[in-house]
């Protein structure tokens, strides 16, 4: 089997990115157009006038300035700034930023709204949160190439990140008719205990540049079932596609006769983000991003008492047993490693192998990752499976880790090199020689860099899966079903998120997504996480006509 052919069974084995590929044409027009040299920004057409990007405008309603804030109308008194295209570097549109009157005004608005829509029956709601997900279905084609022009991930991940958060506004509506409170047996005669749950208030949620879409879709359909309102600040880098979401949401609550600023929008800066975390009127804060910035968001949140949610780095690993299915192993590594340019939460970053197949899984690897190199490109061509890393930030860290690494005594298997071309492109790398617990190796690095390690035995291979500061996403690949067991058991690894025989990546939206440790401890999207977007009141209930005291105490 070809590597293209393994990634993409990885690909279609880790979620929706599979379905719709045959719907997504590239032009030849479009191709050609990639392949320019890269232009200073002050010189640049805006691609959004190009007409190999005319669904910018026609379907995605999106103009050359687009305003960046909407609070039940579009508005934006902030700078005026550029969303880059990573492939080329190039401007895709302009967006003019939210000041700080402006984030004011929109949480005003924002909370006026949600006395609208707390008053709208949960199933009521439900209605309109599935119509908000057909019509992302309806434009899921043309967000996917959005997200792949102005984040960088490949298209069949594009569409999969729309279908992602389509099928959380399915899960949503179901959702809606099943919150349950309990009724619990009181110890005093004619009396009732109940448990009730109320929806918060005014929501924010910051999501950040690597899913600027599915994130949001995760916290939204589940806070707006819930009954509360949605104030959201997307990713400084990727503001075109917030803008093309509240545009679509934004229709369907105004056709249902509902205020558009149930959903509302502040592009820009860490001063809105600072804004956020810091707002009394603001209850909850689901914040993605690094840990170095949720530990800032987090204190703000916790010095005014408020709740939150944290979804931040994770330095994940594979566990691959000496018992484990070697070319599954390959397979899943392959994807989990490279998959969007290894700029996923979830991507694997170490790869521990059991001393016995050590050499034979390495060698596959790194032949698999011979072949990748033909197919790094824009990511909105069919060919690609690697696109771009998303700033030329990202890139230069790549490079330091690499050269950190060689300092160090690692060794590259694989790659290691800035692709000389327009745009942030690197190869996918493979690191050995570096001890288990070296700096570099504890430390994540946001890039398409795995580190391998080898191992003596399993229980070796989880206390080096638990020693980092970060707990998000870990997988053991193995055919023992003790292993397995012991794998997900208390003695086992202390991520969020346990897998065996998967990748690190490729989250499923029915259970809870979020990990342990430094990566925040928040969870999101499916099982439970419906509470932490709702207050919880134990209500005592007298029917009766006497009075009696708890524990038996009389007070007379």
């Amino acid at each position: 089997m070809t590597t293209w052919s393994v990634l993409r069974r990885a690909v279609s084995g880790c979620g929706k990115w599979k379905r719709g590929m045959s719907a997504v044409g590239t032009s030849s027009r479009i191709l050609g157009h990639l392949q320019v040299a890269r232009m200073s920004s002050a010189n640049a057409e805006l691609l959004i006038q190009k007409p190999e990007f005319g669904f910018l405008k026609d379907e995605l309603n999106l103009e050359a300035r687009n305003y960046g804030v909407f609070n039940g109308k579009w508005i934006g008194s902030g700078q005026v700034e550029e969303s880059v295209c990573p492939s080329t570097n190039q401007p895709i549109a302009e967006i003019i930023l939210g000041s700080d009157h402006d984030y004011r005004q929109t949480v005003s608005a924002a909370r006026d709204a949600w006395k609208t829509w707390v008053a709208v029956p949960a199933p009521q709601r439900g209605e309109i949160v599935r119509q908000i997900g057909d019509a992302l279905r309806g434009k899921r084609v043309a967000l996917g190439k959005l997200v792949s022009l102005e984040m960088g991930k490949i298209l069949a991940e594009g569409v999969g990140e729309i279908q992602e958060y389509i099928d959380i506004c399915d899960y949503a509506v179901g959702l809606s008719r099943m919150f349950e409170g309990k009724v619990i047996p009181s110890e005093r005669p004619g009396h009732m205990l109940l448990e009730m749950w109320n929806p918060l208030g005014l929501v924010g949620v910051i999501t950040a540049f690597n899913f600027p879409a599915a994130v949001y879709g995760w916290n939204s359909a589940i806070a707006m079932v819930c009954g509360n309102a949605v104030l959201w600040k997307s990713a400084p880098s990727t503001p075109l596609i917030a803008v093309a979401i509240t545009k679509i949401i934004a229709d369907v609550l105004e056709k249902n006769s509902l205020p558009g600023s149930i959903c509302s929008l502040v592009s820009g800066g860490a001063n809105i983000g600072e804004a956020i975390a810091k707002d009394p009127q603001i209850p909850l804060v689901s914040f993605t991003g690094s840990t170095a910035v949720g530990k800032k968001v987090a204190k703000e949140v916790c010095q005014r008492f408020g709740k939150q949610i944290l979804e931040l780095g994770g330095n994940n690993a594979i566990v691959v047993n000496k018992d484990a299915d070697l070319a599954m192993a390959v397979q899943s590594a392959v994807f989990a490693c490279v998959g969007t340019a290894g700029q996923r939460c979830t991507t694997t970053r170490r790869l521990i192998l059991h001393q016995d197949v050590y050499d034979q899984v390495l060698a596959n690897l790194v032949k698999a990752y011979a072949q990748l190199d033909g197919r790094i490109g824009h990511p909105l061509d069919p060919n690609t499976l690697i696109g771009p890393m998303h700033t030329p930030t990202g890139v230069q860290m790549f490079k330091d880790a690499v050269e950190a690494a060689l300092k160090a005594g690692g060794k590259v298997e694989y790659g290691g090199k800035v692709l000389d071309r327009a745009g942030n492109f690197v190869q996918p790398t493979i690191i050995s020689g570096l001890a288990h617990d070296s700096e570099l190796v504890q430390r994540e690095t946001f890039a398409p860099i795995v580190y391998v390690l080898k191992c003596a035995s399993l229980d070796e291979a989880i206390a080096w899966n638990n020693e980092t500061d970060q707990g998000l996403s870990s997988s053991l690949f193995t055919g023992d079903i003790g292993s397995m067991f012991h794998w997900i058991g208390p003695l086992g690894s202390d991520c969020g998120i346990v897998n065996v025989n998967i990748p690190t990546s490729g989250a499923e939206i029915g259970g809870a997504f979020g990990g342990e440790k430094h990566t925040g401890g928040g969870r999101e999207s499916g099982s439970d996480s419906w509470k932490q977007y709702m207050r919880r009141s134990t209500c005592t209930v007298n029917y009766s006509k006497a009075l009696p005291l708890a524990q038996g105490i009389t007070f007379e």
